[in-house]
């Protein structure tokens, strides 16, 4: 990696030199200079002292800029080779008043002027803490839980780069189906009422014509026709906030979509990794990364392979791109008032652009936190991505969590398959290799995976086993759209149903207790449940954690704080067990009085053992007196 670094730093330099070294002419001549995008489209006074403009148009090379507003300096400007992008580098001074700044281009043949709003900033005390073991993360595909305004549902003109009018249609699972920012804001009480407290959306910004999910990004500062406007984005945050819930942006710097105009027309040469018609193929595996002997063929196509083979690579390591990277970052949080980020594809884009990332980030956002995608099932792979110290190749990340990938599928083998405890137990022994366990973003299911409940030999009863564990365990719970109501759902894209009630025609409305089945509201009630006993009692969320006992059918854990104690045991047995669990040398040795909170059992200290009876596959939760 640190050969790779070298390399790439070099041919940036390189190419950062040709373009300043290029003749200051236009790319065609006698043409005006055109300008037809600025990013960003805003900024803010008293936000951050320089500012990086990418413009987009025609004819730049040559382009001379200057301010004809006080208080904005331009520090320098280089165009591509081709004319057809400006990078614009301006000074803000602390005491430039809100309002549009003018910038003058000027070529030897024409000129043309650019407008630049600058807003003032809202106030930002309160805001942007991040999250925290406290919260509940819940995960929405926005266009698969709820249609809010029907006409965005064929918006008029295309979503995408091509001129093709976006799909729509509810009978594939491949097509928009119309649900919209405005839908989970008028579901934001349902969400508030099962007990969330923070929302991750997947990617709302414009995507290509059939990419619903929003991760084929054709313009990194613009919503899709489908989600609605910044004004329901902006209203939808400020919602949540006033329910006390926060808000998490899905963001991408490893790849565009296929569509995206920097996929033939990059801004630099370095921009991106190949082009559509030589690239590498993509790599799934992180070992390469991880290993500190690894040569770069171990992870080479792992940093630079084109995702799925077809979506062009991104390579954030090119500092023109990493600092649009960090200020498109900036003006989403700014412009939204958002809580954090969910990082998608985390370990696809390099540690060392990581790093500044997040110093950069922290510079205006100190408290801001997010967490990493890495989808490995091994503790010391997902651990070494995590932030808080350096590794081998001396980069600190920076990341503030990762999901916790290896728990989940933990919990897959042992409450569906019944895999013994100790394969629980392993994964938690693990946590040393973390700088942070406790804030760990615990899951079972996501937008990637078959519904936990589809799974093979999977059923209701093990679904709520689950989230059993999963709400009383160490760490941050994230819980999938429509697993609280048991939804089914096979390998994508068969696990983004839409949620039921959220849709126009809609036969049942599982919002509402009762729209729900039996088997819903069952399932609805148990998860409800457990997520006010979580909030109720701080030691199942910021609570030590101590194994108490385990064989190959049962799990006991103390949940322990300096106020109170609370005893977990979970039965993954087929059948009720009775148990005698010898507690000596444990923070149970002293109790003396187990209070049933959460199940149907009932427990006793019996000299040094704790006696307790548990239906199949359940949890029972115990204050310890």
């Amino acid at each position: 990696m640190r050969n790779k670094r070298a390399l790439a730093l070099s041919l940036i330099l390189a190419c950062l030199l040709t373009l300043q070294a290029l003749p200051q002419s236009n790319a065609i001549a006698g043409k005006d200079p055109i300008v037809r995008k600025i990013e960003p489209p805003n900024w803010w006074v008293n936000y951050t002292p320089t500012l990086t403009l990418l413009l987009t148009g025609e004819n730049l090379r040559g382009a001379r800029v200057e301010s004809l507003k006080k208080g904005l300096t331009v520090l320098g400007s280089e165009a591509s080779a081709n004319g057809h992008y400006l990078f614009v580098h301006l000074q803000l001074s602390s005491h430039l008043p809100a309002g549009t700044v003018p910038l003058r281009l000027n070529t030897s043949v024409g000129s043309t002027t650019v407008p630049l709003p600058l807003l003032a900033r809202a106030d930002s005390h309160g805001r942007f803490e991040g999250f925290s073991r406290d919260d509940v993360i819940y995960l929405i595909m926005p266009d698969r839980f709820a249609d809010g305004d029907p006409s965005n549902d064929r918006p008029v003109g295309s979503t995408g780069a091509g001129s093709e009018v976006a799909k729509y249609d509810r009978n594939s699972p491949m097509a928009y189906h119309g649900g919209d920012l405005r839908g989970i804001r008028e579901h934001l009480g349902y969400l508030h009422d099962l007990g969330v407290t923070t929302l991750w959306l997947t990617p709302v910004w414009k995507n290509t014509n059939s990419d619903y999910h929003g991760y084929h990004v054709v313009d990194f500062y613009a919503l899709d026709d489908h989600m609605g406007s910044m004004a329901e984005y902006q209203a939808l945050v400020a919602d949540a906030h006033r329910l006390g819930m926060k808000v998490l942006i899905d963001y991408i710097v490893n790849h565009t979509g296929p569509q995206h105009p920097w996929a033939n027309d990059p801004p630099t040469p370095t921009w991106i990794h190949g082009t559509p018609a030589h690239h590498l193929d993509p790599s799934y595996s992180f070992n390469g990364l991880v290993d500190p002997h690894s040569s770069p063929r171990e992870y080479r196509n792992t940093l630079d392979g084109w995702f799925a083979g077809r979506l062009p690579d991104l390579n954030p390591d090119d500092p023109a791109l990493a600092l649009y990277l960090a200020q498109n970052s900036m003006w989403w949080t700014e412009m939204a008032q958002l809580d954090g980020f969910r990082q998608d594809t985390f370990p696809y884009s390099t540690r060392q652009f990581w790093s500044g990332w997040h110093e950069r980030m922290r510079q205006v956002y100190p408290q801001l936190n997010d967490i990493g995608e890495v989808s490995d099932t091994d503790s010391t792979i997902t651990a070494f991505f995590e932030g808080g110290r350096k590794q081998f190749d001396g980069v600190d990340s920076g990341l503030a969590t990762v999901f916790d990938f290896p728990l989940r599928h933990a919990l897959q083998e042992v409450v569906i398959h019944g895999a013994p405890m100790k394969t629980l137990v392993e994964v938690l022994r693990h946590d040393d290799l973390y700088p942070h366990p406790e804030m760990l973003v615990t899951f079972i299911g996501n937008h990637d995976e078959t519904r936990f409940v589809s799974e093979k030999d999977s059923n209701p009863a093990k679904l709520k086993a689950a989230f059993g564990l999963l709400l009383t365990l160490r760490g941050i719970p994230q819980i999938y759209s429509g697993d609280e109501i048991a939804m089914p759902g096979g390998a994508d894209p068969d696990n983004r149903r839409d949620f039921p009630g959220g849709f126009p025609g809609d036969p049942h409305d599982a919002f509402t207790a009762g729209g729900r089945t039996p088997e819903q509201q069952d399932v609805f009630g148990y998860v409800q449940s457990l997520l006010t006993l979580r909030k109720n009692h701080p030691a199942l969320r910021t609570g030590k954690q101590w194994h108490i006992g385990w064989d190959d059918t049962y799990y006991a854990f103390l949940r322990e704080t300096p106020e109170e104690k609370l005893l977990v045991v979970y039965n993954n047995a087929p059948k009720t067990v009775a148990l005698e669990i010898p507690v000596a040398d444990t923070p149970l040795e002293t109790a003396h009085q187990l209070q049933t909170l959460f199940g149907d059992s009932a427990a006793e200290p019996v000299g040094a053992k704790v006696r307790v009876s548990l239906p199949a596959q359940t949890i029972s939760v115990f204050r310890v007196r």
